[in-house]
């Protein structure tokens, strides 16, 4: 005879208990129930052989404030492993039954711990399990509840009934968070949502639910898996395409690079182009974006060590330049007339635009605001709320592109902006980003258009909503930021480009001549370390290579920490730095300034400079350090190592190591004693001041600016 317990997560009806008992007593069963039952509602024709009686709302009951984000079914478990007759008669059943979705888990734990016993969800396949097991041996594990619960053949079965008749009951028992961490409920889930000859309705209901209990298990890849299982099976384009982007949104989220990201790229352009033909442009632009925003996730470009805008720049942005809807949001309109020559009766109207940014301006702005050849107003688009609301709409702004005829947004951004276009001779944007967007929206009349570039805007979306035949000039901060662009952006190659150049950064590195203490010799410096892209970690190394021939050698980082909440690839590279910067202090190897508005005084003790970036445009702190007087040692940034322009064509040869072995063997030779190392930090403070600070630098900018204007 087999000895059965009958989980009951809420009050099972008195018939269908009363039945459900029969039937296993006449199948030769002894039969015990624990959970949700109201002993005064038992049937009298009843007879059970054991019973443990707990209150009607254990699946709603918060037994501790831990527990406020437990799904109904994690409750019931919580309420009866309490019991110890429960828990008894769990390890000593033959089979195992859940009444209710509510009881699912709980038969699924108990299933786990009794590792001999037939588990069941239902009275029928119950009574089966004990018919099955006279005159057969114990079952194995493939055949318990916890391999297939419920199994794949009732999912198919019943996953209308399932969902229709109780939603987030049935789901939520079966999506429990140790049910979804297991490769058997994942398993069960992707047969589930593959399913044959069910609606696209009905399958994306329960992806989503499910995919609601795989971030309950916080399992952002058994997510995306059961998002992307779900979309190959979706009839329409349109739903198939959306639910491939929620796949690679779900694994970005997390800090995983998408395994579907081209698919889901690839399915969002396809319908975007698709509505874009049919003249449908307000969801043609939500699609694209949504493309955009996925394929330059800040998560593959910029918090992680390569990006695959290094790796392989053209065949990453080939889906766009095969896309209608994001070649003609790109496509040159050109201005009406081209801009006017500086005025001679008066001074120059300058007007610097930004977007509460201006951290490379501030020379700029300070030069201008005192030149008496110019009138200069400057406008920060986040500091006006209007402007603020027509800069940063991003959907708005595609859609404008895509449609013949002025939209709302167009009229908005003309009545916004038109003043000062009109006002201003020549406007020079800082960031090639949403403010850039923005004026080429509009046709500028007669104002020219000057644009600055940084490096960042390379690896972001901005550039593919610009429009460069509406830019006068570009400038960039450095050669190998100019490749880079101009070969990820096809319309900087054609007729309608602007000219372009390559000014420095303002820097005002004059106030960096310091005489550095005996002692700053064999003090390595790194000012700035607040992005993965700086890469401090290789800093580290490099650090450790020295110490092994003198431990005299220590490492001083100046800056902000990283920000772990940027997101989660952010947050595992400071978790790992952290570590290792532990281990150096304890030694005393490495010191933590932090932010400081004082470097000039830091750098007095730091006679090397270290550069150990993945990519840069130009490194203001090793120009600064390499002004004080610290040997520069630059690691040839992995993101443009190799290409005609990089950090070995920006910087004096000699600077530029490929390996922190070589970087350690610079370090060793320039600081082998005090005369060498002054040496090298002399030579290095002319060429920085010779090339890079602003007396020199405002030359350039003069001459971009100002032309030939003479009052």
């Amino acid at each position: 005879m087999s000895d059965v317990l009958l989980v009951a997560g809420v009050p099972p009806q008195p018939g269908f208990l009363s039945s459900a008992v029969h039937r296993l007593q006449e199948a030769g069963a002894r039969v015990h129930l624990v959970g949700a039952v109201d002993t005064e509602d038992l049937p009298a024709d009843v007879r059970l052989d054991g019973l443990c009686a707990l209150p009607g709302d254990i699946a709603k009951a918060l037994l501790a404030r831990a527990a406020a984000r437990a799904t109904p079914g994690e409750r019931v478990w919580a309420r009866i492993r309490r019991e110890r007759w429960a828990r008894e008669q769990a390890r000593n059943a033959d089979v195992l039954v859940a009444l209710d979705p509510h009881a699912i888990y709980t038969v699924w734990r108990m299933a786990q711990r009794n590792v001999g016993a037939d588990a069941r969800y239902g009275v029928q396949p119950a009574v089966q399990a004990v018919i099955g097991r006279q005159g057969t041996p114990p079952p194995g594990a493939l055949q318990r509840l916890a391999s297939n619960l419920p199994s794949r053949g009732m999912v198919r079965r019943n996953l209308t009934h399932i969902i229709n008749s109780a939603p987030r009951a049935a789901i939520d028992a079966v999506t429990a968070r140790p049910v979804m961490r297991s490769k058997a409920g994942t398993q069960l889930w992707l047969a589930a949502v593959r399913t044959p000859k069910i609606s696209d309705r009905l399958r994306t209901k329960v992806a989503r639910q499910v995919a609601k209990g795989m971030d309950w298990a916080d399992r952002p890849e058994g997510e995306a898996l059961i998002l992307t299982a779900t979309a190959q099976k979706l009839r329409t384009p349109a739903s198939r395409a959306r639910m491939l982007g929620d796949a690679a949104s779900r694994e970005l989220k997390a800090g995983i690079p998408p395994r579907n990201l081209n698919s889901a790229v690839d399915a969002l352009l396809a319908i975007a182009d698709e509505r874009h033909r049919a003249g449908k442009q307000t969801p043609a632009a939500n699609l694209l974006n949504r493309a955009m925003k996925l394929a330059f996730d800040r998560v593959l470009h910029i918090d992680r060590l390569t990006s695959p805008l290094a790796e392989d720049p053209e065949g990453f942005i080939a889906p766009f330049r095969n896309s209608l809807a994001a070649t003609t949001v790109a496509a040159p309109r050109g201005r009406k007339q081209p801009a006017a020559k500086p005025p001679t009766d008066r001074p120059l109207r300058l007007l610097i635009a930004t977007s509460a940014n201006d951290n490379f301006l501030k020379l700029i702005r300070a030069h201008y605001e005192s030149h008496p050849q110019v009138e200069i107003r400057y406008l920060d688009l986040a500091a006006d709320s209007k402007l603020k609301s027509v800069t940063w709409a991003a959907t708005q702004m595609l859609e404008q592109r895509l449609s013949a005829e002025e939209t709302p947004y167009g009229a908005n951004a003309e009545e916004q902006l038109r003043p000062h276009l009109d006002w201003a001779d020549t406007v020079f944007v800082d960031w090639c980003v949403a403010p850039a967007a923005l004026f080429t929206i509009l046709d500028p009349g007669t104002t020219r258009i000057v644009v600055r570039l940084h490096s960042y805007e390379t690896l972001s979306r901005w550039p593919y909503m610009v429009d460069f035949s509406r830019i006068d000039d570009l400038v960039f901060v450095a050669d190998h930021i100019k490749d880079l662009t101009t070969t990820l952006v096809p319309y900087l190659q054609g007729p309608d480009a602007p000219r372009m150049h390559v000014l420095d950064n303002a820097m005002d590195l004059g106030g960096f001549q310091i005489d550095k203490p005996s002692d700053a010799r064999f003090q390595l410096g790194m000012v700035g370390i607040s992005q993965v892209a700086k890469d401090p970690l290789w800093a580290l190394e490099v650090l450790r290579q020295v110490r092994r021939h003198d431990d005299r050698y220590q490492l001083l980082l100046v800056g902000g920490d990283m920000n772990p909440n940027v997101s989660v690839a952010s947050r595992k590279y400071l978790d790992t730095l952290n570590r290792e910067l532990e281990e150096l202090e304890t030694v005393g190897a490495v010191r933590r300034f932090g932010p400081t508005d004082d470097v000039p005084k830091v750098l007095a003790d730091v006679g090397v400079i270290l550069s150990s970036s993945v990519r840069e445009g130009c490194h203001c702190g090793l120009m600064e350090g390499a002004a004080s007087g610290a040997v520069p040692v630059v690691r040839d940034w992995p993101f443009f190592a190799g290409r005609p322009s990089s950090a070995r064509t920006l910087y004096p040869q000699g600077w530029v190591v490929g390996s922190p072995e070589e970087a350690a063997e610079r370090i060793l030779q320039t600081t082998a004693t005090e005369e060498t190392w002054r040496a090298a930090g002399d030579e290095a403070s002319t060429h920085a001041l010779g090339e890079w600070d602003w007396p020199v630098v405002k030359q350039h900018f003069d001459r971009l600016i100002l032309g030939d204007h003479v009052i």
